[in-house]
């Protein structure tokens, strides 16, 4: 039941339980660990279990702000990754 993030062409594609996003990688603002449990903003669209998992990923873009629940430390990088090869 974890959070999958692959690239797609021109999108980073992420893929949890049967639900399928794909953002434009040139839309990407920020990407940032959240240290709160639920945000700043009450308009964040919030991807995975937000109970026992230790990690939230927070990916800004032009026009809304994701913020990805997952145990996978490496999940921050890998979404970077995929942002400065665009």
């Amino acid at each position: 039941m974890e959070i999958k993030v692959s690239r797609n062409g021109g999108n980073l594609r992420i893929k949890w339980q049967l639900s399928q996003i794909d953002i434009r990688l040139s839309e990407i603002k920020e990407v940032s660990m959240d240290d709160t449990y639920g945000g700043e903003e009450k308009q964040e669209i919030r991807i995975g279990f937000p109970y026992g998992h230790t990690d939230r990923v927070v990916i800004k873009t032009s026009m809304e702000t994701y913020i990805l629940y997952t145990s996978n430390g490496g999940m921050k990088e890998k979404v970077l990754s995929f942002v400065e090869a665009s």
